[in-house]
């Protein structure tokens, strides 16, 4: 069973502060160097400082950073810039944005919750990790005793129960705390302290799966954790707060539950390459040809978009190829994924968009090594297809592979199935914000 239970959060005072608007950021694996200076820039108490230091205090090879966040957390603390809430509590989160001009909110409630080792397939990951983040991590956790960012993570939800529970036990509530971030969308939380209503929402929880969205490193670093700390606690039980993960969850049945694709941008890749490209894709694929003028270049890029958005079940994938005149859908042939990969790649991903191009595409024509395709200096990605067309059009990259997004039926069953996305699956957006809601792991519950 999930153990999904209330906390006493850490949160930020905002009578010192000013407002969660100068203090939060989003997750550290999306913050650029440039970025960093302008959280750090922005306020001295910005959790970007707890999460990934100061400018040049995470690199080199024995980083400053895990100290100096130790040591901040602890004065911040003291100092009444972070107070602990007195009561436990469910957070409720909102976040309203919009999406190629619609727009959505989506709810999550945060929460701690009990960890548990994936084979006992209660809480379930889709994606690969790294070990060199995860010791990063593993090192930030063990310095500071504490979880400044929550897992991003998904249950079903069908009949909207645990959505509605929450929406209606905060209905009408001023929100303890609102701002709009730097992408000019809308933040709001509220507390959930009714007992009544937390025993509800946990006996709710309790006989859900939970599936990561986002967070698989900050998962396992966690269980590392629990692990380290276990191991140097002799009564080491349940009520150990290091026994529990800072968790936002959120419901599949939710209207505002958004994934966005991950458009593969390759670079490096020799003209001479490029040009047997489409030769020899045509043993495995149907190839339509989408020609290109200068006067019909966002006509072509419009109908290519609405061709590929209209055939979301034959796996189709959009390319751009610096120097070509066109652009290109490229549609597997039948059963070729089964000819291909039959004993090596598992049904349950021969289905996915992002197997047919990792695996058939980028590895087996190509050839590209599965290292190499971890190295942001050979592939990028972007969620925009703007962006992937003006790369190659630009020559920041040299082609641009355009997908339609993962759904959550695929990531379930994949889950489901104990295997494994290739990385940058699934985009849930947007992220969720780290300095919210903290999570002291040190003492006992």
């Amino acid at each position: 069973m999930a153990r999904v239970v209330p906390l006493r959060g850490i949160l930020y005072n905002p009578e010192k502060t000013g407002g969660f608007g100068n203090v939060v950021s989003p997750p550290y694996d999306v913050i650029s160097a440039g970025y960093q200076k302008v959280l750090c820039d922005r306020h001295p108490h910005n959790v970007v400082r707890l999460i990934l230091g100061e400018p040049g205090e995470n690199a080199g090879e024995t980083p400053r950073f895990y100290g100096a966040s130790a040591q901040r957390f602890e004065e911040w603390r003291a100092q009444g810039i972070l107070a602990q809430d007195s009561e436990p509590a469910f957070y409720l989160s909102s976040v309203t944005f919009s999406v190629e001009q619609q727009t959505y909110t989506r709810y999550g409630i945060i929460a701690e919750v009990g960890l548990e080792p994936f084979e006992r397939g209660i809480i379930l990951p889709h994606e690969r990790t790294s070990s060199k983040v995860k010791a990063d991590r593993l090192l930030l956790t063990k310095a500071t005793k504490a979880n400044f960012s929550p897992i991003f993570s998904l249950f079903s939800d069908d009949d909207n129960r645990v959505l509605n529970l929450v929406k209606q036990a905060t209905g009408g509530n001023t929100p303890d705390a609102s701002f709009v971030d730097d992408r000019g969308e809308k933040q709001c939380l509220w507390r959930i302290t009714d007992k009544a209503v937390q025993q509800e929402i946990s006996r709710a929880m309790a006989d859900k799966q939970l599936f990561i969205a986002d967070g698989h490193h900050r998962y396992e670093t966690a269980l590392a954790y629990r692990q380290w700390v276990a191991d140097q606690t002799p009564d080491f039980s349940d009520r150990h707060p290091a026994d529990y993960v800072l968790m936002y969850l959120s419901s599949m049945a939710d209207p505002g539950l958004v994934i966005l694709p991950a458009h593969r941008l390759l670079k490096g890749v020799a003209p001479a390459r490029r040009d047997r490209f489409l030769e020899e894709a045509s043993a495995c694929f149907d190839i339509q040809t989408i020609p290109v003028t200068g006067a019909d270049l966002s006509a072509a890029r419009k109908e290519l978009m609405g061709q590929l958005q209209a055939d979301t079940a034959n796996n189709t994938i959009g390319c751009a190829i610096g120097g070509k005149d066109a652009f290109y859908l490229l549609t597997p042939k039948p059963r070729v994924m089964e000819t291909v990969f039959s004993g090596e790649v598992p049904p349950v991903l021969r289905t996915l968009d992002v197997t047919v191009l990792t695996r058939l595409i980028l590895i087996q024509i190509l050839g590209y090594p599965l290292a190499d395709l971890d190295d942001e200096h050979v592939l990028a990605y972007t969620s925009i297809a703007g962006e992937a067309f003006d790369a190659v059009a630009s020559g920041d990259c040299d082609m641009a592979f355009l997908l339609n997004p993962t759904t959550n039926d695929q990531m379930k069953a994949v889950a489901g199935a104990g295997e494994i996305m290739p990385r940058k699956s699934t985009f849930y957006y947007p992220k969720v914000f780290a300095g919210l809601v903290l999570s002291s792991k040190a003492g006992t519950r």
